[in-house]
């Protein structure tokens, strides 16, 4: 199994992933225009037939915060640990970008923990909720849980 950062001919597959988690409730459910121009924010799982396994993607939101996004796995590799290598090459993505700090709202709070995020006030990202959240159809009733990681320290916590 291999990540590298997606491609445009992977956005088919990436849609019908994620909205196949959505049509479950799971996730909420994304269009191939909104895939095509964050191309370069998603990773993909492709298997040694070229088949993608799974998807992640970054969504910035300052220079130094991006929430981890539609994260899926084919239901047949849950389990096998693509999830957390998809989340660990996000990570590393956003390291490079120079990102400090990761949170998610998810439905899998437990995956996450177990990636080493911890869960958090969904009020400490105003940023999302007035970019998705105030617009989401489940705003008033959502489930999700929020999750945090921080990646780097600024070297104003190194000096004290």
């Amino acid at each position: 199994m291999s990540l590298r950062v997606a491609q445009l001919a992977d956005v088919a597959a990436i849609v019908a992933l994620v909205n196949g988690y959505a049509a479950d409730s799971v996730m909420l459910p994304i269009t191939s225009d909104r895939v095509v121009l964050a191309i370069e924010d998603f990773v993909v799982a492709v298997d040694a037939r070229g088949r993608m396994r799974g998807c992640g993607a970054l969504k910035e939101y300052s220079p130094s915060l991006a929430e981890v996004a539609s994260l899926a796995v084919q239901r047949d590799a849950h389990g096998s640990g693509l999830g957390k290598r998809i989340v660990a090459e996000l990570e590393a993505l956003a390291r490079m970008r120079g990102i400090e700090e990761l949170f998610a709202l998810t439905m899998t709070a437990g995956f996450f923990q177990s990636a080493g995020y911890a869960i958090a006030e969904r009020t400490r990202y105003p940023e999302k909720i007035r970019r998705d959240c105030s617009s989401c159809a489940r705003r008033f009733g959502c489930a999700e849980v929020c999750v945090a990681r921080v990646l780097r320290t600024s070297t104003m916590d190194c000096a004290a």
